[in-house]
């Protein structure tokens, strides 16, 4: 066993799953999504994206691709809810609480992607 891949793959799914922990729940609520699990899923997305930063394979190229965009769009999502609740200080809306976790739903769709990626490269691989 690589212990390499399976850190690996570990932080992938570990993204995928922080990420889909933070998205579900109503859309409009914010006391369904806690910042601290999107804190929690940024920084594991960034992991993740160095962890891809060495490989330097077609589909090494296109998971380091779809890792920029969860953390790109998992990083607006930080922003506007710390300018919506200590900038502005009108706190959370449902149109913000919304906006938030529709970028987080563009971030996880990435992550799916990463994850199907990754799913379709450990069967390609030969023994």
């Amino acid at each position: 066993m690589n212990l390499e891949k399976v850190i690996f793959a570990f932080f992938i799914v570990f993204a995928a799953t922080l990420n889909f922990g933070f998205f579900i729940g109503d859309i409009d609520r914010p006391e369904l999504h806690n910042v601290y699990e999107l804190f929690a899923a940024i920084v594991v997305n960034l992991i993740a994206t160095i962890l891809k930063f060495g490989d330097r394979t077609q589909i090494g190229a296109v998971l380091l691709s779809t890792s920029l965009v969860a953390d790109i769009q998992l990083i607006a999502a930080a922003v506007i809810w710390t300018v919506v609740v200590h900038v502005t200080g009108t706190g959370m809306t449902p149109e913000h609480t919304a906006s938030v976790v529709s970028l987080s739903g563009g971030a996880l769709l990435a992550n799916i992607v990463s994850l199907i990626m990754l799913i379709v490269e450990t069967v390609m691989m030969r023994r």
